[in-house]
């Protein structure tokens, strides 16, 4: 999956598979996360927001099923 770099101080990249609604984030810490059954306006909220890391915590981190990937 394509990852583009975003601008956050906990986030380094995202990406985004809307077929499967799968949400990939690379933290800044190196771990690699896919965050299943994420709907395409969450995506879309995560890369508008002002900040990331705070949307992510408050709309993603624990509302999706994750596996580590890396």
């Amino acid at each position: 999956m394509q990852r583009q770099i975003v601008e956050s101080t906990s986030i380094k990249s995202l990406g985004y598979d809307p077929e499967e609604e799968v949400l990939e984030v690379e933290f800044q810490s190196g771990g690699v996360y896919q965050y299943i059954g994420v709907p395409r306006d969450a995506y879309t909220g995560l890369l508008a927001a002002r900040s990331k890391g705070r949307y992510f915590g408050e709309f993603i981190r624990l509302r999706y099923h994750y596996e580590k990937i890396r």
